[in-house]
């Protein structure tokens, strides 16, 4: 082989352990409990708890939301955010957040929300067009 291959080979196989080394790290999905053993960044899946209130006054602090989630395990943490309220937060099914413990509350980074969809199974919802037909 050519010097040149070799080259390229290596150089493509040390790209690759890049990759999948960088990737690996990235999403670490867990719980609150696991939050709370670790220092790096975690993903935490779960719902809002709507029976306690949400802390979001934008004329005090707009750069400030707390909120009580429950995570898939069922064991539930306050959350506070550093950044403005997502629009229809309540309405979401489901939330992600990325972040770290800090004492007893999780302080999220970002909050991804899958949100309810607008389409029932149940009840779709039939259009009909009908064709205007040109008289002569």
């Amino acid at each position: 082989m050519k010097k040149g291959s070799i080259f390229g080979i290596v150089l493509i196989a040390i790209a690759i352990a890049v990759i999948i080394s960088t990737y690996s790290k990235t999403s670490t999905y867990g719980s609150f409990s696991d939050a709370k053993h670790t220092d790096a960044a975690l993903d935490i899946v779960g719902h809002l708890d709507k029976k306690k209130a949400l802390v979001y006054d934008a004329t005090k602090d707009a750069n400030y939301f707390a909120f009580y989630m429950t995570d898939k395990q069922g064991q539930e943490c306050k959350v506070v955010f550093t950044g403005t309220k997502p629009q229809d937060f309540e309405r979401a099914e489901q939330i992600v957040l990325t972040g770290q413990m800090t004492g007893n509350e999780f302080h999220a980074s970002k909050i991804l929300m899958k949100c309810p969809s607008k389409y029932t199974p149940n009840k779709v919802e039939l259009t009909e067009y009908k064709a205007k037909t040109a008289t002569i």
